[in-house]
């Protein structure tokens, strides 16, 4: 998804996060300040002194986190207009400021009862400094985990009772340093209680908090005895340091759903009226991923009806499925969406048995697993079972060659000949284009391609239109003499135009009688010819505008169009971009966007540092298995329907999703409503059914069902929540704001769902318990706040002009679009592991990386200036230095002349001869296995190196405040803040 420029190291401009590229401007950037690991961050705005101020709000101090940072670099160009802040803004809609804290309370006499009548609330502004000055601390305990029915949420969280009082606990400061996150022992699975207990300082009586803390986690928020901070302790913050934690109720309450892995709904309760819909405040819907990779042996059965054909509902035309009821001595089977009795056909009966179940259920995987996959019958193709078909549209301008990038894309289809999919099947084309279009004939009875110029870019036509398209397994020889002559071919080319428009035009002539895969390779502009493009991502004017999202759409019709064209001909475009120079992702990336198809951003590619990256994500994209010429339609039970679609794919109909091709590594999101005021049902079914060709040539239906119980309680909800998809749907309708409103509105967007969410959730106990200043938040949700954060800091979304590349930002839109909740989590907020007491470390037994490597939070505290950190967000890796580590340790990682300073040459990571350089290349490798959809490229960054060190990893620390946005502690008290109001 992105690699970075080698020589900018020290071209530093704004603060990128990962996984794209880097900017290109020179700047001069401050290092004066101390850095990570030694002190205060030099990245970081160091807090102003406490001032002894008697009235905390008499003077107007400056906003959370907007403080110029040592580490801020100035607009390119020598304007001196610094990088434009991206938190919220300080004046707009309420709810969406910043924080306003309450005057500090001075602690009462022990047995003295506070009679002050309540603040009247407090309109929004801009805190002083200097209520963060001194480190912040926070009183807990730890909550006791309830034991509540093995099903929560059948009645009401409301009517528990209070458990009798007990004695007030002591005041403990700081309970959680002896180990890293500061939990206690989380509850058990069928527990709703909070992990978080309050502070004596803000607790009701304890008699209430025991009943408190069965309901909901809390942190407290109140000022600590004897000190003037408002603050939090950031150890106590929850944070997913385990990575995603799947909530357990999906399977545990309906054991015959599909895996989590193909269909995750946003809440596993669903709302019994529209009343209940309106107040929860999250999107209600569900994420599907139906070729998600399956563990081996755990993979989706095949069932083959053969002659009875595929067994569906006749009204509603649902499949089968393990919720289906069987009646009338096994005669007749009630559908489980629209529960039409249907008749059960001769060849498909089977007798009940005593309890009513058929007898032949472990013969019938059907009837058994939530997933499952059909061979379809001949009257589900309305044409011949397609080819796998591969077709390349090259750009080979003058940039293409000098990067290295046509050398290393040839020898890369070369090695992928013998995986593709598809055996003897398999089809493959060739298009090149600079200024006028090449066109290759490589069918068998050639010794050596036959290579056809069109100059004509007005008036296109295909030569030899029967010749372009050949037999892979028929026309090997030709096909790899002209892979193998194709870099030497175009060596000597100086033209620096691109008629890509033309060339997509001739790639849709060729491709459009059978379909397939389009994998087109840019590495310029375009710039002759139908769709031609310009220059617009500098137009400074347009930003913080009302036109500003003009910029991250498309400029040209044309390529939209040219999408809906190959949508309609089962054509899937792929796009490879590579130019260091701006060259329109917006406009380009429509192309996948509506094809099913992926965008991957290669910014200022030169071979001999990313060959690695872009060799390893071409071979899968060729070589993974693919489903061809798609669509896909997800039913739900009476009541509830989808509404509306996010992702990469067309949309045919209202509900029918066109996807040319669909593999393992794309996910697609959705939301539902009510269509009535009231659910009349105990259980909503959902069934995902994906028709596509296999490469095999096979027609077949991957049905995924899930079953979710219908409830009447909003705390329900809440508790079943799943922050995963949550945050899956937020980030995707986020991405969708920004292209029709400026950033900050879809940044506020995400804020005020989040402060909704709670607020709602607040007043479900703010009569029935006293819960003060604490913040409170069903056990489901503990990390939203942190991944909203995160979302509005990625590359996507956050800041302005100087905050992201143009291209750069519209290729991580396109990229999070289509990303599987995992995956989108991972780089949402990354690991961060040290790995220094490993590597020096004998002997190493099996799994010991994972006792010993544990995450960390991503703050610049984690880094300790004598260890080697690993920093990985899936996209790309981080290996930090510190500065005081052991010089014997750097020179056996790296080479002598490069270990004691990264930033004069692109310093690399290669396996040496020693046992700590094989332990280190044996981490990236078991990291890099865990997810293979991308590459991490491996960049080394040695503490206090600046900009790299900021640029790399320090910009990437969500918990920090970075460029004007607010870090963890601060964005909790502004959310806290706007729930109270």
């Amino acid at each position: 998804m992105g690699t970075e420029n080698p020589n900018r190291a020290n071209n530093y401009q704004g603060y990128t996060a990962t996984p794209f590229a880097a900017p290109q401007n020179n700047m001069a950037i401050s290092s004066s300040h101390p850095v990570a690991g030694s002190g205060v961050s030099a990245f970081r705005p160091t807090s102003a002194p406490v001032m002894p101020n008697t009235t905390p709000f008499s003077s107007p101090g400056p906003v959370i986190g907007s403080g110029p940072p040592s580490f801020r670099p100035m607009q390119p160009g020598g304007s001196g207009r610094p990088t434009p802040s991206y938190g919220p803004p300080t004046t707009g809609p309420p709810n969406v400021g910043q924080p306003v804290l309450p005057p500090p309370m001075r602690p009462l006499p022990p047995g003295q009862v506070n009679r002050q009548p309540p603040m009247p609330p407090v309109p929004m502004g801009s805190p002083p400094q200097n209520l963060y000055s001194n480190p912040p601390r926070l009183n807990m305990q730890s909550a006791p985990p309830s034991t509540g029915p093995p099903y929560p949420g059948y009645h009401s969280m409301q009517n528990r009772p209070v458990n009798p009082p007990q004695p007030p606990q002591q005041t403990i400061s700081a309970p959680f340093s002896s180990h890293q996150g500061g939990y206690g022992q989380p509850p058990s699975v069928t527990s709703s209680s909070g992990m978080y207990g309050a502070g004596p300082t803000s607790a009701p009586p304890t008699g209430v908090m025991s009943g408190l803390v069965e309901d909901f986690s809390s942190l407290s928020l109140g000022s600590v005895p004897g000190s003037f901070d408002n603050g939090l302790d950031t150890k106590s913050l929850p944070r997913p340091l385990d990575g995603d934690v799947e909530p357990s109720f999906f399977a545990e309450m309906y054991p015959m759903n599909c895996d989590s892995r193909y269909l995750r709904l946003t809440t596993s309760a669903i709302p019994n009226s529209q009343s209940l819909v309106s107040r929860w405040q999250l999107p209600l819907g569900a994420v599907v991923c139906p070729l998600a990779e399956a563990p081996k042996g755990d993979e989706v059965p095949i069932v083959n009806f053969a002659t009875t054909g595929i067994v569906r509902c006749r009204r509603c035309r649902t499949y089968v499925n393990p919720y289906v009821a069987f009646t009338d001595g096994g005669r007749k089977w009630r559908c489980n969406i629209c529960a039409l009795l249907n008749d059960v056909q001769n060849d498909y009966f089977a007798p009940l048995d005593a309890i009513g179940k058929r007898t032949d259920l472990d013969q019938r995987p059907e009837l058994t697993k939530g997933s499952v996959e059909f061979v379809a019958p001949a009257e589900y193709m309305v044409r011949p079972p397609m080819p796998p078909l591969y077709f390349f549209l090259i750009d080979v301008s003058i940039s293409a060659v000098k990067s290295g990038m046509l050398e290393v894309m040839a020898q890369t289809i070369k090695s992928c000949l013998d995986s593709l999919p598809g055996s003897t099947r398999t089809q493959i084309g060739f298009i090149t284009f600079d200024s006028t279009i090449h066109f290759y004939n490589v069918k068998s009875s050639l010794t050596q391609p036959q290579m056809m110029v069109v100059s004509d870019l007005d008036d296109i036509f295909v030569p030899l239109p029967d010749d372009l398209l050949v037999n892979l397994s028929e026309s090997r020889g030709v096909v790899e003499a002209f892979l193998d002559s194709l870099p030497s071919m175009f060596q000597d080319n100086y033209n620096v135009e691109s008629a890509f428009g033309p060339a997509l035009k001739a790639a849709y002539m060729v491709m459009s009688q059978l379909g397939g895969k389009l994998l087109i390779f840019q590495s310029t502009l375009p710039s002759l010819g139908v769709g031609r493009l310009r220059l617009r991502g500098d137009d400074l004017r347009v930003y913080g505008t009302d036109k500003e999202h003009t910029l991250r759409i498309p400029e040209d019709s044309f390529y939209k169009q040219m999408a809906a064209d190959f949508t309609k001909f089962q054509v899937a475009v792929n796009v490879y971009a590579f130019s260091d120079k701006y060259t329109d992702i917006a406009s380009l990336g429509t192309l996948a966007k509506y094809t099913g198809g992926q965008v991957y951003y290669y910014p200022s590619f030169h071979s001999a540092l990313h060959t690695d990256k872009l060799r390893h994500e071409l071979a899968r994209d060729l070589t993974r298995e693919t489903a061809w010429e798609s669509v896909m339609r997800i039913r739900c039970g009476k009541g509830v329907r989808f509404t509306s679609y996010h992702g990469n794919f067309m949309l045919r109909s209202t509900d029918l999703i066109a996807l040319p091709a669909v593999d393992c590594d794309k996910a697609y999101a959705m939301q539902f409503a009510l269509e009535d005021t009231l659910l009349t049902t105990q259980i909503v079914y959902f069934q995902v059914a994906l028709l596509y060709t296999a490469s095999c040539g096979e027609r077949r239906i991957r049905v995924h069902t899930a079953a979710a119980s219908v409830v009447t309680d909003l705390g329900e909800m809440y508790r079943q929540a799943d922050t995963g998809a949550i945050v899956s749907l937020l980030g995707r309708l986020a991405i969708e704001k920004s292209l029709s409103y400026k950033l900050e509105e879809a940044r506020n967007a995400i804020q005020l769902k989040i402060v909704k969410a709670l607020k709602e959730y607040r007043k479900l106990y703010s009569v029935q318990h006293r819960v003060g200043s604490r913040m409170i938040y069903p056990e489901s949700l503990k990390y939203l706040a942190l991944y909203g954060l995160s979302l509005c800091k990625s590359t996507a979304l956050r800041g302005g002009y100087a905050d992201a590349q143009l291209d750069e930002r519209c290729a991580a839109g396109f990229t999070m679009m289509a990303l599987p909740v995992k995956k989108m989590l991972k780089l949402l907020y990354p690991s961060l592991f040290r790995v220094d007491e490993y590597l020096v470390k004998t002997p190493i037994a099996d799994g010991e990386f994972g006792r010993v490597c544990k995450r960390m939070p991503l703050v610049a505290e984690s880094l300790d200036s004598r260890g080697i950190y690993i920093f990985d967000d899936g996209f790309r890796f981080v290996v930090w230095f510190g500065r005081m580590l052991s010089p014997d340790l750097a020179r056996n990682l790296v080479e002598e002349d490069s270990a004691t300073d990264f930033s004069k040459n692109q310093v690399c990571v290669t396996e040496r001869n020693n046992e700590v350089s094989r332990k280190l290349m044996g981490i990236l490798k078991k990291l890099r296995e865990a997810d293979a959809s991308y590459y991490q490229l491996c960049h080394l960054v040695r503490q206090g190196e600046q900009p790299r060190e900021g640029f790399f990893l320090l910009a990437n620390l969500v918990e920090d405040p970075v460029g004007g946005m607010n870090g963890y502690a601060d964005w909790i008290l502004q959310i806290h803040r706007q729930v109270q109001q």
